[in-house]
């Protein structure tokens, strides 16, 4: 192995008239010499000293325990065990333990999902690191070639660099000739020309690294044909990619959920101890004064009496605890993680794999998409896509219909190899016919064109048009007869070969001649040739994508595609894309991009169609510029350069066949490499938002009546509407089996009519208060009027136990009507119905319980067994929520 690399090298080496005398030492420190002979054991050992090995740095991350204890800083967390511990400090040894293992068991379930979450994300930058660790290279050291580690390379090393070898370091090549593929590092996917460049030293003080520079080659970058020599510039976190792996480890902002509900958990906390206190100063205010008759006398007495006083207070404060774990939703954290979770199993069908669970709500908030181009929306392969004669075109996906395909496979089959190039590939992956040629050139830069002489003295050529349309004399027609290829034929073909190019496409010409053509068996001289074909080649884009973007563009998601490649190329994918629009088209290339401040893209963004020549330092900016205007952000990618935007992103979908870097950064994989697999995530991502909106306005809502009815209580006459016990029965509707109620509520498209909020939009909007308020309030009045009212009370009868038990049925009931209402804005409250049917289920086991609770409940429930007639009547009293919430819902779409 090693003699054959040094055959190989001291031939290049030979060939550009390298010598081995080594270069007088120089002065400045930041000088790398470039000698034949390589380093000495000596210069490794300071250069590695100097600039470091060539490793990527780790930042240590997080235990999965140390992460465990950092997910109780999330606001609903909080609240949950300030609820725990209240509730424990007031029971003085009274504990409700069903409750308090309820609150408990929400907390791990909520706090687990998150920890595995954040903790998988800090994998990515550990699989850049191992994936960077390839195999051993040659390089040579003290006049040897030697194999050695990628990590061991210092710079001023000399490295062999060979067909199918990933280049382990940045630097420059000195000599040779290489086909580059830089698509994981540019997203072009056009292999790149790297020329040789001799040079005695290199100031790294003054050398500038470009991608797009002939002579220069990158860390990441794999060896697609040719050999050669580089000397090591930039090595370990000096890289291009170590740049990008120092971008991978930097955390995120918040999710829009997580923000969303850290201020509800705000307002909610304040609500509900706010309304506990409220509701302990009504009871103590109906103890000492109402039950006193406003008699100060008999107030002194009772405050006096310091037994009575303490159990008041405790009584007080027990009921004002009993609130509190009301209001406070620990549904809410179990309900998102049943939903988050039920919804990424229907995903992972529809080629949707959900790495971190947050990221699937993110979807659906998504305001503005970067896309890649090359392998999200185009295939990632190059691909014969026409074919063109003097007087026909044809469709390459229908091959049979092509004329002259047999000549067409044989040309090429010919004068091409399946070991070349990328358009050598995808010429004779189109072909699929091996040709046997008694001499055969390959394609050569200079000459841009390859050619294959067979032994019948036929010779073949494909090439640049610009080179074998002028010789050629002769044209084969549809039917495969010859003649004349005059001027005005050739005008119209290369016009089409013009307009073709305009298009993205790589075109190539076809032609034969005779043997005469071969002038040695290194040499051809294209003339006296006969017009074959037109072939053009190029990056195909994928099916669906255009009514994709559409869809997207629809629901308010701006899509803007970042590619490496050139704007030429760039524009016409955007527009066969359905990305260019009319009110949407501008394409902006890098170095307008740099040459504008971060106001200046701000302003024109919503303009923005398309950014070519974009470098990974580009899509993370944008990223950040649309992130400060209050966006959330998507970003699509496959290769290593797209991973810090991706992480760097709210939501990163990266491509199933793309690099594992990449997958391992994004919030989502799609594992069908399908950009219409993008439209329905953001469509589940919507649905899932909608079910969490639809779960806070029923919980809410209830604790609206509850609070409400606890709160005038008291001022009524009514010491306890509501008992501790009965509060808990609600508590667990509203929170457990509310949250896994509305869990599974179906994806509905329309969903996808609507832009979604901005990232600082309120969790409750305006509709869904105005619900709330009036629909609660409703509620509450019919709950005030049938514990008040004389009529009420003469229908039903009874002791005040009766009347009460009458009133808590009706109150579920109204829980269970009201879950109805809030689950759709439909007058039709069935609606879509069908599409969830664990809410069904879910609300005939409440009203069963409740059954059980009426009748079976006694004392421990302070209940006592209705007749038929009294519970239809409270069945009927609750019914009437529907046709107030349908009053409700055709004034506001009226509005």
């Amino acid at each position: 192995m090693n003699r054959y690399m040094e055959v190989i090298a001291i031939n290049t080496a030979k060939d550009i008239g390298v010598s081995r005398r080594r270069e007088l030492p120089l002065s400045r420190e930041s000088v790398v010499e470039c000698r034949y002979d390589g380093l000495s054991a000596r210069e490794v050992a300071k250069n590695s000293e100097k600039y470091g090995k060539n490793i990527l740095s780790k930042k240590k991350s997080d235990s999965f325990f140390r992460q465990l204890l950092k997910s109780f800083n999330d606001p609903i967390i909080k609240i949950l065990i300030g609820a725990l511990i209240v509730n424990a400090a007031a029971s003085l040894g009274r504990i409700n333990w069903a409750e308090s293992i309820g609150i408990v068991a929400a907390i791990l379930i909520a706090t687990l999902v998150s920890t595995v979450s954040e903790y998988t994300s800090s994998k990515a930058y550990e699989k850049l690191s191992q994936g960077s660790g390839a195999s051993k290279c040659a390089v040579r050291r003290g006049g040897k070639i030697i194999e050695t580690e990628p990590s061991q390379l210092v710079v001023g090393d000399r490295i062999l660099l060979l067909p199918g070898m990933s280049i382990p370091c940045d630097g420059l090549l000195l000599c040779g000739e290489l086909y580059c593929d830089q698509s994981a590092l540019t997203g072009e996917s056009r292999e790149v020309q790297k020329l040789g460049k001799q040079m005695s030293c290199v100031s790294l003080d003054s050398f500038s690294f470009e991608l797009s520079d002939e002579s220069q080659v990158f860390r990441g970058a794999t060896v697609m044909k040719g050999s050669g020599e580089m000397i090591a510039l930039r090595v370990g976190d000096s890289t291009f990619i170590g740049e990008i792996a120092r971008n991978l480890q930097e955390k995120g902002r918040p999710s829009p959920l997580r923000h969303r509900l850290s201020e509800l958990a705000k307002t909610i906390g304040f609500m509900g101890y706010v309304g506990a206190a409220m509701i302990a100063f009504a009871y103590l205010f109906n103890s000492f004064f109402i039950d006193s008759g406003m008699d100060m006398t008999l107030v002194l007495e009772k405050l006096s009496d310091t037994p009575y006083l303490i159990s008041q207070i405790l009584r007080a404060v027990t009921v004002a605890v009993s609130v509190v774990v009301v209001a406070v939703p620990e549904g809410l954290p179990m309900m998102i993680t049943v939903i988050l979770s039920s919804n990424m199993k229907k995903m992972m069908r529809g080629g949707v794999l959900v790495r971190r669970l947050v990221g699937i709500e993110t979807a659906g908030n998504l305001n503005i998409l970067f896309t890649d181009k090359t392998g999200t929306l185009t295939t990632g392969k190059m691909s014969v896509v026409r074919a063109v004669g003097c007087d026909w075109e044809a469709d390459a996906s229908k091959k049979k219909d092509i004329p002259n395909i047999d000549v067409i496979a044989q040309c090429i089959g010919a004068s091409c190899t399946p070991y070349g190039n990328a358009t050598e590939r995808a010429l004779c992956s189109f072909a699929r016919e091996s040709v046997k040629c008694a001499k055969r050139l390959p394609f050569d830069s200079k000459s841009k064109y390859s050619a294959g002489l067979l032994a019948d003295g036929t010779s073949f050529f494909a090439g640049a048009p610009e080179v074998l349309l002028p010789a050629c004399d002769l044209a084969l027609d549809a039917c495969g007869c010859c003649f004349s290829f005059d001027p005005v034929f050739k005008r119209d073909v290369a016009l089409r070969q013009s307009a073709l190019s305009g298009e993205s496409a790589r075109v190539l010409c076809l032609a034969a001649g005779d043997g005469g053509s071969f002038e040695s068996a290194s040499h051809a001289n294209p003339e006296n040739l006969t017009f074959i074909a037109l072939i053009a080649i190029r990056d195909p884009v994928r099916k669906d994508v255009r009514r994709s973007v559409c869809d997207c563009e629809a629901a308010g998601i701006q899509v803007v595609m970042v590619t490496g490649d050139n704007p030429e190329t760039a524009r016409a994918v955007a527009r066969e894309t359905g990305i260019i629009s009319d009110k949407k088209n501008v394409v902006l290339t890098a170095a307008r991009l740099h040459s504008m401040s971060d106001s200046e893209v701000l302003s024109l963004l919503p303009s923005v169609a398309v950014v070519s020549r974009a470098l990974p330092s580009d899509k993370i900016r944008l990223v950040r510029i649309a992130e400060k205007a209050g966006k959330v952000v998507g970003m699509t990618g496959d290769g290593i350069n797209d991973a810090p935007a991706l992480k760097a992103a709210d939501v990163g979908f990266a491509m199933g066949s793309g690099t594992d870097i990449a997958k391992d950064a994004g919030d989502i994989v799609i594992t069908d490499d399908s950009f219409p697999s993008i439209t329905r995530a953001v469509l589940y991502g919507r649905t899932i938002f909608h079910s969490i909106r639809k779960f806070i306005v029923f919980q809410l809502l209830m604790n609206l009546c509850a609070m409400g009815i606890s709160l005038i209580g008291p001022f009524i006459g009514i010491d306890s509407p509501v008992t501790v016990i009965q509060m808990l029965w609600v508590n667990i509707i509203m929170d457990t089996l509310g949250g896994l109620a509305f869990a599974g509520e179906p994806a509905m498209r329309s969903y996808m009519l609507k832009e979604s909020p901005p990232r600082d939009a309120k969790l409750i909007s305006k509709r869904m208060l105005g619900q709330i308020l009036i629909t609660g309030g409703y509620t509450l009045a019919l709950g005030l009027f049938f514990l008040k009212s004389p009529a009420v009370r003469g229908l039903f009868g009874g002791t005040e136990t009766y009347h009460l038990t009458a009133f808590f049925a009706m109150f579920i009931f109204c829980g269970i009507f009201n879950s109805f209402n809030a689950r759709t804005e439909s007058a039709n409250i069935f609606s879509c119905i069908a599409g969830n049917k664990p809410f069904i289920f879910i609300m005939s086991l409440v009203a069963s319980v409740q059954l059980l609770i009426i009748y079976f409940g006694g004392e421990v429930f302070r209940c006592t067994p209705l007749e038929p007639h009294h519970l239809l009547y409270t069945a009927l009293f609750a019914l009437s929520v529907i046709p107030a919430d349908m009053i409700r819902k055709s004034i506001f779409k009226r509005i």
